[in-house]
């Protein structure tokens, strides 16, 4: 096992005090057989009110009302995670391949169809034909190889670009443009795998890699199709390859407005905003750190 330490600081600035409304944030790892959460400590200016929950996905939310003014608001998490490993461990794979196209039994059916449902239904018609010609399935039987086929062509077909304005691009806008962020091309996957009749979702979380080694990352998102047998397996199209330890899920959803970082409000022109500042920082250690936050 190991142990690994993510600090993420958001930064919002303005031109002159504003008042702030509620603000939603899902920055806590979800927790499971190959992580778990020894410590976590926010820190956030305003003066400020926390009330936490879980959402309808069970992602573990926190709500803040914050009870001053204030030229900024800066939100900074710090979570200490115990990660066992290899990840994933899978020592009990189905004797053969998930077929494909995917069946489920029917109590996994009814479930399932929340995330087989598009959440661009515009865009349904030219993901489909860009799925059907940027990689037939024709010759392939897993449905784990589908999946794979699917998440390297969009890392062959999509540029990746960082992008900070709020939210994300439609598919249709993605594959126009041929570029797109992490959060792009995870809506892209998430839709492609819908008409392919998969159950998908987005996912939210952070990457340990060089970039947040050295203090300079974001936050980062991809994709996960369920699989009969196998359960929620995922993807990152942004690197090309299948999730591992480095990817750390904070949360999910059927759409990826649900899983946000930080969403929210303030009460003022919309002139007074200036920017937005965001950093990630991840250490890694082989041994407990002991009390690693401060």
């Amino acid at each position: 096992m190991s142990w690994l330490r993510i600090t993420h600081e958001t930064t919002y600035r303005y031109n002159k005090a504003v008042s702030f409304g509620p603000h939603r944030l899902v920055l806590r790892p979800r927790e499971g057989h190959d992580v778990r959460v020894e410590e976590m400590r926010l820190s956030i200016t305003p003066e400020f009110e926390l009330a936490w929950s879980r959402d309808v996905f069970g992602n573990s939310v926190a709500t803040i009302h914050l009870l001053h003014p204030a030229e900024a608001l800066t939100i900074r998490s710090e979570v200490l995670l115990q990660q066992t490993t290899p990840f994933p461990l899978r020592s009990a794979r189905p004797s053969r391949p998930v077929p494909f196209p995917v069946a489920f039994s029917g109590f996994e059916a009814t479930a399932a169809a929340a995330y087989q449902a598009s959440a661009f239904p515009d865009d349904i018609a030219p993901v489909q034909a860009w799925v059907e010609k940027a990689c037939p399935s024709g010759d392939l039987r897993a449905a784990e190889e589908v999946v794979v086929a699917v998440g390297q062509a969009i890392r062959r077909a999509i540029k990746y670009r960082r992008r900070e304005t709020k939210g994300v691009q439609s598919p249709a806008v993605t594959l126009a443009e041929g570029t797109g962020s992490c959060r792009d091309l995870a809506t892209l996957m998430l839709e492609a795998l819908r008409t392919l009749g998969f159950p998908a979702r987005f996912a939210s979380g952070y990457l340990d890699c060089a970039a947040s080694e050295a203090g300079r990352a974001s936050t980062h998102a991809w994709a996960e199709a369920y699989l009969p047998e196998i359960g929620w397996t995922g993807f990152d199209p942004t690197l090309g390859e299948s999730t591992s330890g480095k990817h750390v899920v904070v949360g999910v959803s059927n759409h990826p407005r649900g899983v946000m970082p930080i969403s929210g409000s303030f009460y003022g022109d919309q002139d007074s905003y200036e920017t937005m500042i965001v950093s990630v920082q991840t250490e890694r250690f082989a041994e407990s750190p002991g009390t690693a936050i401060v």
